[in-house]
């Protein structure tokens, strides 16, 4: 990795009243148990206001990973931050500006602008986009973006009028590209829509179908590096894709699945990121003569993501 996007820390999640108690129990059922009384008491506030002091904590985990990057020689940009204008046009929906992998992503020399299916999240695109005229557009690259999803209830939660397609459910190994589906997020129609613009350049498009309870396909499997993989294999329901069958694999619970244990950051095929919590992974990382760097990320892991769902890379040599 040489050049990344991290991730700001700016959240107000959407007003309580516009889920019934039934919606929004499910909407949170991807949370471990133990997050969820938090996103309760969070429900409609914006967190620096409701909770400075943990609001300095996630802060200053970003800034830790920050240093971590920048030791191992990688460049990183920051979004700017949302305005007044773009907070208050959020409404009851909320706003965010705190996973930068969900709103585009990169594949090859393709950087994509995705579309989401939370609400609150539609926008985040926005702060990313200074970065985009600066560093994409004068690129020799293709800079596209997914049509606009239409407006649809919560309750039409999976193969409705989307399409749908977040970068978290986007994972690439060479010219093959996974996209997850479990219901929560991308959906079938985005990952058609990833595949008829690859295409052309030779890439595969393999849809790859998770349990409901799994948010992004990046929650339940990770590529350490080339022929390895950190995997909750029981998330996905077709097992393992055939094209990484034959990697050596870590495996990982559900509990450490839900906690984001599959959600380490490989900077390079030697230097691999998550957080402490998950030592017993860390160490079977170590076993592969990977230097594991740890950087303690409990404030972002209790909003449903860690450390590849903070970052975007921007610029990956080919090993």
């Amino acid at each position: 990795m040489r050049t990344v996007v991290l991730a700001q820390s700016q959240l107000r999640l959407p007003d309580a009243s516009l889920f019934t108690p039934e919606q929004l129990d499910a909407e949170i059922a991807i949370m471990p148990k133990g997050k969820r009384a938090l996103i309760h008491s969070l429900m409609g506030k914006d967190h620096a206001i409701a909770m400075p002091e943990r609001q300095a904590q996630w802060e200053a985990e970003r800034t830790a990973f920050k240093a971590v990057l920048e030791k191992h020689g990688v460049e990183v940009f920051r979004p700017r931050l949302l305005t007044e204008y773009e907070k208050a046009a959020g409404g009851k929906q909320g706003y965010s500006n705190d996973f930068v992998r969900d709103p585009w992503f990169t594949v090859g020399n393709y950087v994509i602008e995705g579309s989401l299916m939370f609400p609150q999240r539609r926008h985040e695109v926005l702060p990313s986009r200074n970065i985009m005229y600066a560093e994409v557009l004068p690129a020799a690259c293709t800079y596209t973006a997914l049509p606009q999803p239409e407006i649809m209830p919560l309750e039409v939660d999976d193969g409705g009028p989307g399409p749908f397609l977040e970068g978290g459910d986007v994972l690439v190994y060479g010219r093959h590209v996974f996209v997850g589906h479990s219901g929560r997020a991308s959906t079938l129609q985005g990952a058609e829509h990833l595949r008829k613009l690859l295409a052309p350049s030779g890439y595969t498009v393999e849809s790859v179908l998770m349990k409901p309870d799994i948010l992004h396909l990046d929650c339940t499997m990770g590529m350490v590096r080339e022929g390895l993989l950190a995997v909750y294999a029981d998330g996905l329901l077709d097992g393992v894709p055939k094209a990484l069958a034959n990697w050596e694999r870590i495996s990982v619970s559900q509990e450490e699945a839900a906690n984001l244990g599959t959600n380490g950051l490989p900077i390079s095929p030697t230097v691999y990121v998550t957080d402490p919590f998950f030592k017993r992974i860390g160490d079977e990382v170590a076993k592969h003569g990977i230097r594991v760097e740890y950087v303690d990320f409990q404030i972002s892991r209790g909003f449903g993501g860690a450390f590849r769902c903070s970052t975007q890379p921007l610029w990956r040599e080919t090993v």
